[in-house]
């Protein structure tokens, strides 16, 4: 079924406008698309899951829409550290500490964990993934292009901090009020710091430090980035000075993106940094805000670990709009468990009917317009999931109309509905080659140590050989190609 939506009927709410705008990229079909990703110091949580499922969302709904996303997305390996004051530890140094492990290699590990996560919840892959510490140059140019054009002090034995003194619209992003900030509403002063709202681009070890990450740079021999400063640097290296979406969680609103906004206009002559800004709510657990210390804080591993598929995951998270905080429970995990296993057995089923066909009837093109109308402003999957269920129970549609339109809704869904046939077909372990379940029993392995990278090593041998692998609540299970 070839029936698409016109580019210009797409739109999205801009947090810099506070509403709902026709989106329109700057240089069509194109789309630069900048993502904020993960500071990789401990295992990615259902509340990243969350976060990146939605911004896989609307990379899925601009393809569908005929533009070309050009998907960047950075790694934090270094730099961000546990307080938006420009204080506290390095979180990277805090993770290497607490595993063992040394920095780099706790940053490796807990990347590893990530793409392993997001590959299970069906998520595309960034078109670039940029770490932080690949791009130290990059950091050190944007700082020295702001120090010649003004904007920049130091402080003594501490860092290279920018003067927000020097712009008009500082926090505009935010809807921030800057007399109330100098008052001393939203950080812990530093000593030296000549407003409030001041943030460090390039921090200087201190005396004693010993830290583990640094380099050299015009101002000390043992230095590191600021947090802000990476996004700016790394966007504006892989898309221009200027972006079409960057997308982030509400919580870096007030703080990180107001400062990237800063440091990148300054730096590129007022520029409009990006053109549209999309945030995601948060994710509570039981009602909570989801903490370690509450013992709610969960990873992918847990939710397959308690027997639950990562697509009902996925289809659980739909079912709330990205700007809506969402609360997470067992209980609505079970209930999208139920529903993710009826799909499967309808699609199994009109499979066997729809012989590859498909018609293009009123009530069929219909729900296809209905359907990506609702995606297509705003993100709306409740609604979108709504009709995808209205589908599947209306007689006035054949089973192959069912079946065609339900796979043309999961090019956005990203549920993995075209695989459905591989779970019919499994093929039993013990009739397997004794190479093949060598190799299957040594991936089992690498995943329960945590070693994905290996893991996925194996995945793609145990491809070449004609078989594929799918992680299921109740194991792996191979499929013959």
């Amino acid at each position: 079924m070839e029936v698409k939506l016109l580019l210009s009927m797409m739109q999205i709410f801009n947090t810099f406008t506070r509403q709902l705008e026709e989106f329109e990229p700057l240089n069509p079909p194109v789309v630069k698309f900048y993502a904020c990703g993960p500071t990789v110091y401990d295992f990615a949580h259902l509340g990243h899951l969350r976060k990146y499922c939605m911004d896989d969302i609307l990379i899925r709904t601009l393809l569908h829409n005929n533009f070309e996303v050009k998907h960047v997305q950075n790694v934090t390996d270094v730099g961000h550290l546990t307080s938006d004051a420009d204080s506290g530890e390095d979180k990277i140094e805090k993770g290497a500490r607490k595993y063992a492990l040394e920095p780099l290699a706790v940053a490796k590990k807990f990347e590893d964990y990530f793409y392993y996560s997001m590959d299970l919840i069906g998520n595309l892959r960034p078109t670039i993934v940029c770490r932080a510490t690949e791009n130290i140059p990059a950091m050190l140019a944007l700082v020295e292009t702001l120090e010649a054009k003004g904007f920049t002090y130091i402080i003594e034995g501490d860092g290279v901090y920018f003067d927000t003194s020097k712009l008009d619209h500082y926090g505009q992003l935010a809807g921030l009020d800057i007399e109330q900030l100098m008052a001393g509403a939203r950080v812990a002063p530093v000593a030296g710091k000549k407003n409030v709202t001041d943030f460090a681009l390039w921090k200087f070890e201190r005396p004693g430090e010993n830290r583990a990450m640094t380099w050299p740079s015009k101002w000390s021999k043992r230095s590191y980035p600021g947090w802000h400063i990476e996004c700016s640097a790394m966007s504006m290296k892989y898309l221009g000075e200027q972006l079409d979406i960057h997308t982030g969680g509400v919580d870096h609103i007030a703080v990180h993106h107001t400062n990237e906004i800063a440091q990148s206009e300054s730096a590129t002559g007022k520029k409009p940094f990006s053109k549209y800004w999309v945030h995601h709510n948060f994710l509570k657990i039981e009602n909570e805000k989801m903490s370690k210390s509450l013992n709610n804080f969960f990873t992918i591993d847990d939710v397959i670990a308690r027997g639950f598929s990562p697509q009902a995951l996925r289809l659980l998270f739909l079912s709330t709009h990205y700007r809506s905080e969402m609360n997470f429970t067992w209980e609505n995990l079970a209930g999208a468990e139920t529903s993710w296993q009826k799909l499967q057995r309808l699609m199994a089923n009109w499979m066997a009917s729809s012989n590859g066909k498909t018609t293009d009837s009123v009530p069929a093109q219909t729900y296809h317009q209905q359907f990506f109308t609702a995606l297509n402003k705003d993100l709306d999957t409740p609604t979108a999931l709504a009709i995808l269920w209205q589908v599947t129970k209306d007689n006035a549609l054949s089973e192959a109309e069912k079946y065609a339109l339900l796979l043309e809704f999961d090019q956005v869904f990203g549920l993995g509905l075209d695989k459905i046939k591989f779970l019919q077909q499994e093929t039993a372990v013990d009739a397997l080659p004794s190479a093949v379940q060598q190799l299957l029993q040594a991936r089992q392995q690498a995943r329960e140590s945590h070693n994905f990278a290996q893991a996925d090593q194996l995945r793609d041998e145990l491809a070449s050989l004609g078989y594929q692998v799918n992680d299921t609540p109740t194991g792996q299970k191979l499929t013959q190609l």
